[in-house]
């Protein structure tokens, strides 16, 4: 099991911008970036694999870039022209066979980092 540890959450008013960073303990083949607010089913946001291939919700294309650091094991996602909806707790998570944006096919899930997007 990897361990991950979240960070760059805050609070920020509609069209900023956030980078959220999730450290792992070690190289994973997928990781990714999911968000869940109170009432609503987990979203898939962005995955990223060992070879740098990407998948995005529609929701946040064009606006959210997700990157990875394979020396430092570290998960980045740069959120820009955030809106309102886009408020949540967002969650790192990995996985060694997929890279599918399916929260049930990842097996390993940090503790998250609340973003918050005022109008």
């Amino acid at each position: 099991q990897v361990q991950l540890v979240e960070s760059g959450g805050g609070s920020v008013q509609a069209g900023g911008s956030l980078r959220l960073s999730c450290a792992a303990s070690r190289f994973i083949y997928c990781m990714g970036w999911f968000r869940q607010d109170p009432g609503k089913a987990r979203e898939g946001v962005a995955s990223i694999d060992s070879r740098g291939r990407t998948m995005y919700a529609d929701s946040v294309k064009g606006r959210f870039t997700i990157s990875r650091d394979n020396v430092k094991n570290i998960l980045y996602l740069q959120m820009n022209s955030l809106k309102p909806e886009d408020t949540a707790m967002y969650v790192c998570a990995a996985d060694v066979s997929t890279c599918a944006l399916d929260p049930t096919r990842f097996g390993s899930w940090g503790q998250g980092t609340q973003v918050t997007v005022s109008s």
